[in-house]
């Protein structure tokens, strides 16, 4: 099983932590694939993020308001490009890693069945704002998401079938703009996925909505204030699954990220790698057993299927 980081990056074309980052995958490069959704590939000049970019057949023309063609084409190329991505991170240029790469891997191998998305009905006057067109849908499809979040396999396929099977009902949605806060949680309702385990609803993306840089973009962390280290220790302590925190300026300090990923939680997390290690040995076990039950069925059915031929 593996791990697609699906970034998408606009402007400048630049990771804003892409050290960081580099650093931060290199620790579990085995189970992570890197994807980069770009609007210019000649604006690109890391040879890091031009090596993971996606081919320019996979690049639509996208906006701030209408980014859902980057959700779909690294869904759709992330999933073909390799058959093990479990789980699909959606992230921005400006998102940066939060927690140790081994807390990182011990929730992947725990929860890997499992999709972060957090939802809830559309908090909006939908007959004031256009956003999503949720004016024309039914009451109970009003719904809003986290345009940031994790996804596991099968919600992913899911999400991709019905876009497919339903053009209609899709271009209706992004028509109206900021598609990408609404769509995924409608597909999951239709999919009748909402309000079960398999998706949880909850944040992985810390952001700070209650001090916004704009009209309609959150805080962005640039110098590493009193405000800055509540915010970011209080989502660790109340969040388990908080990963990830956005928006993070290029001079937000190195050493204060660093110091979150590597050293605030280091005794802890050391713990977490016995437990990791028998996660992974229980999932690798399931999943042989599996194979072996399939095996055995068939191995049995070609047995019984020659017992006849000789009776005959």
């Amino acid at each position: 099983m593996k791990i697609a980081l699906c970034f998408i990056i606009s402007r400048e074309h630049i990771l804003n932590k892409e050290h960081i980052w580099q650093k931060w995958i290199k620790y579990n490069e085995d189970i992570i694939n890197v994807y980069f959704y770009y609007s210019d590939l000649d604006k690109i000049k890391s040879g890091w993020i031009l090596k993971h970019a996606l081919p320019k057949d996979y690049v639509y023309e996208t906006s701030y308001f209408y980014v859902m063609p980057a959700y779909m084409s690294l869904m759709n190329f992330a999933i073909k490009h390799d058959k093990s991505n479990q789980w699909f991170c959606f992230l921005t240029d400006a998102c940066c890693p939060i927690i140790s790469p081994i807390k990182f891997r011990y929730l992947f191998y725990k929860y890997y069945n499992r999709t972060f998305l957090s939802w809830r009905k559309a908090w909006w006057n939908i007959d004031f704002h256009k956003r999503a067109n949720l004016k024309q849908l039914p009451e109970e499809y009003r719904l809003a998401n986290d345009p940031w979040f994790i996804m596991k396999r099968e919600n992913v396929l899911q999400c991709l079938d019905f876009i497919n099977k339903q053009p209609n009902i899709t271009t209706s949605i992004c028509s109206g703009g900021l598609a990408n806060e609404s769509l995924f949680a409608i597909i999951m309702y239709v999919c009748k996925q909402l309000n079960t385990p398999s998706v949880i609803s909850i944040a992985t993306h810390a952001t700070d909505w209650t001090r916004m840089s704009s009209s309609t973009s959150p805080h962005l962390f640039k110098s590493a204030d009193e405000l800055d280290i509540k915010f970011i220790k209080n989502n660790l302590i109340q969040n388990k699954f908080m990963i990830f925190m956005r928006k993070v300026a290029p001079d937000f300090p190195d050493e204060l990220i660093n110091y979150y990923i590597y050293d605030y939680s280091k005794k802890e997390d050391d713990k977490l790698y016995w437990t990791m290690l028998y996660l992974n040995i229980k999932n690798n076990i399931k999943k042989n057993l599996f194979h072996f039950l399939i095996y055995g069925i068939v191995f049995s059915i070609g047995i019984i299927i020659c017992q006849i031929c000789k009776l005959h």
